[in-house]
């Protein structure tokens, strides 16, 4: 209704949202996802929840050609190792062994298959990362040796909250520590002309025609969002909605105050 109401195509900064903006973080993060599958091997991507690490991701592999590269996503990881890999199985279409080595062993085949036959690369995203199991950490060099570790065919991104990349540097982790050739981390958009310009492109991308915000109303989303392009979002549908059976056609900064005060 209240998209309706302001004349949008959808919420800003939700996840409809076609064309992310970007002032070259993303365009940076594109560059090396890009060096990574021309080059088998893992990536690690970090950032604060909500801002738009997932977002980046889908946005840049909705491009890739699917006869080439066969993106597996997998966001349920706060299960045991062995749970991981039946995941894992399952997007490859294999029925998982209840055995590990088994298990490995078909997930594996199924790898040579797709590069060798099929000339197709599997590129497994991790999300929500910093949920793994510590057993998988240490297990996931060993599974990613091929042919005595003298192939690499399956590019593998880790995706995570900021501690990821700290657990990955304790010793117990090194062997892997040692594989990752792509570090990005993503940051908020904490800066006034830089989150200025993230609400604009939002809106503008979602069909609006005006500005909705006074600039005091902009500064108030900013602290209040911590310049997490998320819970900007959500502050931002949240005062629309109470906007509506106002009558109100922009969004004043007591109602912007008091979407954030429902969303405490």
């Amino acid at each position: 209704m209240y998209l309706q109401h302001f004349g949008l195509r959808h919420a800003p900064l939700g996840k409809e949202l076609t064309e992310p903006w970007d002032d070259g973080t993303l365009a940076h993060l594109t560059e090396r996802f890009n060096w990574l599958l021309s080059s088998p091997g893992v990536g690690l991507l970090t950032g604060e929840p909500g801002v738009g690490k997932t977002a980046a991701l889908r946005n840049i592999t909705k491009s890739l050609n699917p006869h080439r590269y066969l993106v597996l996503y997998q966001a349920e990881t706060d299960f045991g190792r062995v749970d991981i890999y039946r995941g894992l199985a399952r997007a490859l279409g294999i029925e998982p062994n209840y055995r590990r080595a088994q298990l490995w062993r078909d997930i594996k085949q199924r790898i040579h298959e797709l590069v060798d036959t099929k000339q197709t690369t599997p590129l497994w995203i991790i999300d929500e990362a910093q949920n793994l199991p510590p057993e998988f950490f240490r297990d996931l060099p060993a599974f990613l040796n091929f042919a005595f570790d003298s192939r690499d065919l399956i590019s593998v991104w880790l995706v995570g909250h900021p501690a990821l990349a700290q657990t990955l540097e304790r010793a117990p982790y090194a062997a892997l520590a040692s594989r990752i050739q792509v570090r990005v981390e993503l940051k908020p958009v904490v800066q006034r002309e830089r989150f200025a310009k993230l609400i604009a492109h939002a809106f503008k991308s979602a069909g609006a025609t005006g500005t909705l915000l006074s600039d005091s109303g902009l500064e108030i989303v900013r602290q209040a969002s911590k310049g997490l392009p998320r819970n900007a979002g959500t502050i931002l549908c949240t005062a629309m909605r109470l906007a509506v059976p106002k009558g109100l056609n922009h969004l004043p900064d007591e109602i912007l105050q008091l979407a954030i005060e429902e969303l405490q």
